[in-house]
């Protein structure tokens, strides 16, 4: 620890003896100082030793070392040294007084002990202090080494707590904890989610100091990793600051754990790309070759049921859902759209999803294939698993804060997700239930919805799929000419198609919904196939017809 007023009474070749503020002799010297200006405060920057012969201080006015004496205490100077048998033979009683007064401690430094001498003294115990502190370090770094070499990161924070005397925790890239040493402090971990995630939300290296739950702790959040996404963070809890040991200590960790983390990361990126060519394989009918690719890493995905998860942000679906209308409308192939993909931009919707989808899949020690696609991100995780679960839950998340957020809010659509999911299936279904997700996805793009599961659909209704513009436009041009007609006074021929639609073709019926007598109703119906130039024989004709009629319903 650093020199203290104690360590230096002590010194047996210092002679010093305490003459005011005996109570006060623990306290740190950063460094002792020889002034003789009456007022050396502004050259002061706190926890000094000022040594003094009071050359040009009047020592004996009281009122002169009351008012000395506090603007010291106020500066943070820790102490005063006075040289008798200079100026002084003796430390006159006024300067006595007022240091009592204040509290500041008062040496008596006799004639044949030099300021050097102190000087000196505090120096090399200064620095014996840096050089314990320097070799605690270095111990501690080859302790760490040695443990995240052979337990990993559990014997890592282990070892670390120890050195700080305090609790360490791991969170990943979810904000989850992930372990924590000693295992009691969990809790507390796990209390401090909200100011991880928020510290998530800097680019990496960032760190923050937090007071613990009920002021139990200090605690230092550091970010690991060295994108600007950060991949992990590590909680350090104390009873009080780190000091210069304690600090190497914790940035060893940080070192440590950042290695691991960036090696965790190529690792990931290499399966990423097995997993891609097994989603490849899987998609185009090659469920045996799939398998075989998979091996020990993603095989026991194909053993049991699993769901196909296709994901988009709001913005590129939205360029996706106009692109399809183009091509709906003018019959041409749709213009390639692109948006850009931010894996490792915070705020990242997609990045968002994989990261909570792996987490949980980790967390529960199942495998989870997770493929950037372009401007898509696709999931092949086990049904009713973890990553499925954590998907949902992610996705209902968003929809809640949606609901409550302001939507004049700019940019505030580009945030956001879209997501569609496929019923179970197996190997050999995989290109059905790919296809199941893009209709969800589909689906939910045209609904406003986060996402949308396949099994809904056919539990719902085919009618809010007509809301698309495209749907619309045909409407529109489909039931022109009955309208135009209409218009002019001389029949109401699109009542009258609906009512006869609905009522299934009966004349009879579909005539007292209007007030009309039937032949009037069979003359109309003769009029619109003659004005549409098709034939109400055709189902396919009356079912366009009725969808028309269905989509443009609203605008009546």
């Amino acid at each position: 620890m650093p020199p203290t007023l104690a360590s230096l009474v002590h010194h047996s070749a210092l002679k010093l003896t305490v003459r005011a503020g005996e109570d006060r002799l623990d306290v740190p010297v950063r460094w002792a100082h020889v002034s003789e200006l009456a007022d050396p405060v502004p050259y002061m920057e706190g926890g000094e030793l000022l040594l003094i012969t009071a050359l040009k201080l009047d020592a004996e006015d009281p009122e002169a070392m009351r008012r000395y004496v506090k603007r010291l205490a106020g500066a943070g100077v820790v102490g005063l040294g006075f040289a008798v048998g200079v100026n002084y033979e003796e430390i006159p009683a006024p300067l006595v007084d007022a240091c009592a007064e204040e509290g500041l401690p008062l040496l008596e430094v006799p004639r044949r002990t030099p300021f050097l001498a102190i000087s000196k003294a505090v120096s090399a115990a200064i620095a014996a202090d840096q050089y314990r502190a320097v070799t605690a370090g270095f111990a501690a770094q080859r302790e760490l080494t040695k443990q995240a070499l052979t337990s990993g990161p559990e014997g890592l924070l282990g070892a670390l707590a120890a050195q700080v005397d305090g609790w360490a925790a791991l969170y990943d890239a979810s904000g989850a904890v992930v372990a924590t040493a000693p295992e009691w402090a969990g809790r507390r971990a796990a209390r401090l989610t909200a100011d991880v995630e928020r510290l998530r939300e800097r680019p990496a290296p960032a760190s923050s100091v937090v007071g613990g739950p009920d002021h139990e702790d200090r605690i230092e959040l550091h970010s690991l990793g060295t994108g600007r996404r950060p991949r992990a963070a590590l909680a350090v809890g104390t009873a009080a600051a780190l000091g210069t040991a304690e600090r190497y200590a914790v940035h060893s960790a940080i070192a440590l754990l950042t290695l691991t983390t960036e090696r965790s990361r190529s690792l990931h990126a290499a399966e990423q790309r097995i997993g891609a060519a097994v989603l490849r394989m899987l998609l185009a009918g090659e469920p045996d070759h799939a398998r075989a690719v998979a091996g020990d890493l993603y095989g026991g995905l194909l053993d049991a049921p699993f769901r196909l998860i296709v994901a988009e942000s709001a913005s590129a679906s939205a360029a996706r859902a106009h692109a399809d209308a183009h091509a709906r409308v003018t019959g041409t192939k749709p213009p390639s759209t692109t948006a850009p993909t931010a894996a490792g931009a915070a705020g990242d919707p997609l990045g968002g999803l994989a990261e909570s989808v792996e987490a949980a899949a980790a967390r529960a020690g199942e495998a989870v294939l997770v493929v950037p696609e372009g401007e898509r991100l696709v999931v092949l995780a086990a049904d009713e698993g973890a990553a499925v679960a954590a998907c949902i839950e992610y996705a209902a998340a968003l929809e809640s804060a949606r609901a409550v957020e302001t939507r004049e809010q700019a940019g505030a659509e580009e945030d956001e997700l879209v997501v569609g999911l496929s019923a179970p299936a197996g190997p050999i279904a995989a290109a059905a239930a790919y296809k199941q997700a893009e209709q969800a996805l589909s689906v939910a793009r045209r609904r406003g919805r986060v996402c949308v599961e396949h099994e809904q659909l056919a539990a719902g209704s085919v009618l809010p799929l007509l809301a698309d513009d495209a749907v619309k436009a045909f409407a529109d041009g489909l039931l022109r000419a009955l309208r135009e007609h209409d218009a002019t006074g001389r029949g109401d021929l699109v009542a009258s198609l609906r009512a006869w639609l609905s009522r299934h073709g009966q004349w009879d019926a579909a005539a007292a919904d209007l007030g009309v007598h039937r032949h009037t109703l069979r003359y109309r119906m003769r009029r619109v196939e003659e004005i549409l130039g098709r034939s109400l024989d055709d189902p396919d004709v009356r079912m366009e017809l009725w969808l028309a009629l269905k989509a443009t319903a609203g605008e009546q």
